[in-house]
């Protein structure tokens, strides 16, 4: 098979979808990978180290979709690359179709295969090629807000570990999945009073264990999502339903009784996000003002630190990757559940039923397409 490594096109993106470890993988199994001059670059990745490992180098980004029969890439297509997709071409990538209308349409009109990394579902209900960049996000969403809460950058002044004799600051974290634990982990290390909401018991019950008296955990309802919002000084985002978009659970009114100056970091951005008031941004622009609390809305938040999050994601993507490659979209499909759980849309058929919902768009059954 022929694997397409274009360049990342989303503003302020640096990830990329394959290592030159990757690439060797892929090749001395016969298959062959062509990658955009200058993709990995801004990974710290040289063309040189991808075509020490097999690869092919090409200029130009509509070459290798034209070649390729799968792209393998980190971020959805962009507008501009509709037309280079091709019927029958296996997309490979983050999709988010929940919140995103056209993009959904798109894929249907050009018929193309998309596997979606944040709906492949292991049996536990995990999903592994999610995990690394909630993972990432998490952590950073703590690094952000606490910037964002100094004085000059329009927050409050707080120091969310405070010192001595002046009491930490309030961090709430709406959901206790891998971002919203991680950012436990980051808040806590830095001395913040946390509070997680969930509405699973026993992950809060996981989560009291692991964390003890250093959280407070707490059933998400709306009294208290309310009550705890409004006593934040940084408020996160870390709600996840797979497939599908994002419920709103902070809406506008709720920011009318926090302090001006608190901050709001929604990491759910790129399901269409968890607080009312929220927008995607990017890295170059990244907050706005609503009603004096600071919204950041960046839906990439991993390609910050764009070293770290290609290798952590490519961990994970590769060895689903070579199945594909090696049997075939329907082949690996029919092999693992876990990857059939991928599919959202075939050759002019939606697939995911949670996006489906989301739109109001009618799906197939996967035992129609995949046999």
């Amino acid at each position: 098979m022929i694997i397409g490594i274009p360049t990342e096109v989303k503003k302020a993106e640096h990830r990329v979808g394959i290592v030159p470890a990757g690439v060797k993988a892929l090749v001395s199994q016969n298959h062959k990978v062509i990658i955009q001059k200058g993709a990995g670059l801004d990974s710290g990745i040289t063309d040189q180290e991808y075509r020490s490992a097999g690869a092919t180098i090409m200029d130009k980004a509509g070459k290798i979709y034209d070649d390729a029969e799968m792209i393998m890439k980190v971020k959805e297509p962009l507008p501009e690359e509709y037309p280079l997709l091709h019927e029958g071409q296996i997309l490979y990538t983050y999709l988010h179709l929940a919140p995103a209308l056209e993009l959904t349409k798109a894929l249907l009109e050009r018929k193309v295969v998309g596997l979606a990394y944040e709906t492949i579902q292991l049996e536990d209900g995990s999903l592994p090629l999610l995990t690394p960049m909630s993972e990432i996000a998490g952590r950073m969403s703590i690094q952000v807000g606490a910037y964002y809460l100094q004085k000059e950058h329009g927050g409050r002044g707080v120091l969310l570990g405070g010192v001595p004799g002046v009491a930490p600051g309030n961090v709430a974290i709406i959901g206790g999945g891998t971002v919203g634990t991680n950012a436990a982990k980051m808040a806590v290390g830095i001395g913040a009073k946390v509070t997680i909401l969930d509405i699973n018991l026993e992950r809060l019950r996981y989560l009291d264990d692991i964390f003890g008296s250093k959280i407070v955990t707490l059933m998400s309802d709306s009294h208290n999502i309310e009550e705890t919002v409004t006593q934040a000084d940084l408020v996160i985002g870390a709600v996840l339903i797979p497939g599908a978009r994002a419920p709103r659970l902070v809406s506008r009114q709720m920011l009318s009784d926090m302090q001006n100056g608190s901050v709001i970091v929604d990491v759910a951005v790129d399901q269409g996000g968890c607080i009312e008031t929220i927008h995607p941004t990017y890295h170059d622009n990244p907050t706005y003002e609503v009603d004096g609390i600071i919204h950041y809305g960046v839906a990439n938040m991993p390609g910050a630190v764009a070293r770290t999050s290609t290798f952590a994601l490519t961990n994970t993507t590769l060895p689903y990757a070579l199945r594909i490659a090696n049997l075939g979209w329907k082949g690996a499909l029919r092999s693992d559940e876990s990857l059939l759980k991928g599919l959202n849309v075939v050759e002019g058929s939606l697939i995911c039923k949670p996006v489906g919902e989301a739109l109001g768009m009618a799906c197939v059954a996967v035992d129609e397409v995949v046999g």
